[in-house]
């Protein structure tokens, strides 16, 4: 279990360089701790975009009621495993 969540961090990880056109950073090095709206800058139209990508990666439905609260890569990592248990 704690491994899927790891590989699922890495996964998101690598998502959202690859939407955000991020340089300087890998999935690996990138802290899943890190608040995106705060101290990345994404907006509402990035994090739309990342959860259709999740959406279609993962195969389940993200609320947009819930887009406010996953706000790091390790809170998104453990509500796609909610969601898919």
């Amino acid at each position: 279990m704690e491994n899927d969540i790891a590989k699922t961090t890495l996964r998101i990880a690598e998502i959202i360089i690859n939407e955000l056109k991020l340089e300087d950073v890998t999935p690996e090095t990138f802290d899943p701790d890190l608040d995106l709206v705060d101290e990345i800058g994404i907006d509402s139209m990035d994090l739309a975009t990342i959860a259709l990508v999740l959406r279609d990666e993962y195969g389940i439905r993200i609320d947009e009621d819930d887009y406010p609260k996953l706000t790091t890569v390790r809170i998104i990592a453990q509500y796609i495993t909610d969601k898919s248990a």
